[in-house]
């Protein structure tokens, strides 16, 4: 038994209400939701984080997200749709156990912000396209 919470719910000893299962995703409804109809997707195997996640987890994952995604739209009709996606402490990561948060969006007091603000240091040309070779070159 692991001590993962998002672990303990595919293997059931958690209770959770379920959107949506195949053999490699699940999905379901976060039990403290920023927005009528917040849903969690997780891949059934442990993995920390995006790092974590080999391209064939990430690519059964993101498979069924637009089926998540569109099975909300249909039932709730949002304005807008926030994906969410935190990696590490750092970033705002809770539960270290890679999820997607799909969080439906109905108006500027549905009790969501995302606040991006610009660095305020700005960065050259050159020091951008310095930055898209360094990360081609991990690549």
């Amino acid at each position: 038994m692991t001590a993962c919470i998002f672990c303990k719910i595919i293997e059931g000893t958690i209770p959770s209400m379920k959107v949506y299962e195949d053999e490699h995703v699940y999905a379901f409804m976060d039990i403290m939701p920023a927005t009528k109809g917040h849903v969690l997707l997780i891949p059934k195997t442990h993995c920390e984080n995006i790092y974590d996640m080999t391209e064939q987890q990430a690519s059964q994952l993101f498979t069924v997200a637009p089926k998540i995604a569109n099975a909300i739209q249909a039932e709730f009709n949002p304005k807008g749709m926030n994906l969410l996606q935190n990696n590490g402490a750092f970033a705002g990561q809770a539960v270290f156990h890679f999820h997607l948060h799909f969080i439906p969006r109905y108006d500027e007091t549905d009790g969501f912000q995302l606040a991006v603000k610009t660095n305020d240091e700005a960065y050259t040309a050159e020091q951008i396209t310095a930055f898209a070779t360094g990360i081609r070159s991990q690549l």
